[in-house]
């Protein structure tokens, strides 16, 4: 659900380009929409480690069946972005998808032949720090069939490899 603050800040920079008279096209309104933080505290975040496996985040919560990472990785905010399209492609508009994973480590790059020294890079993209376990994505109101179908696709998208897992059935009857 788009909320109207998102929205205003879209139709704000879409209007912001308009004004500078430069083209738009469908790849410049990806970059605006793409996943990232409002804000952050901090611009710039050491790399940090990926050792472990996940311990939170590990088990289907809202949906019946979801795709897990069997492989540490950082995702950027594209390939979350490129699932989330490939799946909901798929489904056909059926059923509810879940994104579980959000892009809120700034990735810093050092523009092209730069001498040493003067400091970090400025921040290019967004990762969200992936470890084994993590369930990245998770769908609901879908045959069985078609949702491994659409998760397949999805990993097909992910650096990583992937399992899909079903929620158990102890948990089904449940809800």
């Amino acid at each position: 659900m788009v909320s109207f603050g998102d929205l205003e800040i879209w139709l704000f920079l879409i209007k912001r380009l308009f004004l500078k008279k430069r083209f738009i096209n469908a790849k410049t309104i990806i970059n605006i929409i793409m996943l990232s933080p409002k804000r952050t505290k901090y611009r710039k975040q050491h790399r940090g480690r990926m050792k472990g496996k996940a311990n939170r985040g590990n088990t289907i919560v809202f949906g019946d069946f979801g795709l897990q990472a069997l492989e540490p990785c950082w995702l950027t905010s594209r390939q979350i972005e490129s699932g989330r399209r490939a799946m909901t492609r798929y489904a056909r508009r059926g059923g509810k998808l879940w994104i579980r994973i959000f892009p809120d480590k700034p990735v810093t790059m050092r523009p092209a032949e730069t001498r040493m020294g003067s400091g970090k890079g400025s921040p290019e993209y967004w990762v969200a720090v992936v470890k084994p376990g993590k369930i990245l994505y998770e769908i609901k109101g879908v045959s069985e069939r078609v949702a491994r179908s659409a998760m397949r696709i999805a990993a097909y998208k992910m650096p990583i490899r992937t399992q899909f897992i079903v929620k158990e059935i102890s948990q089904l009857q449940l809800n």
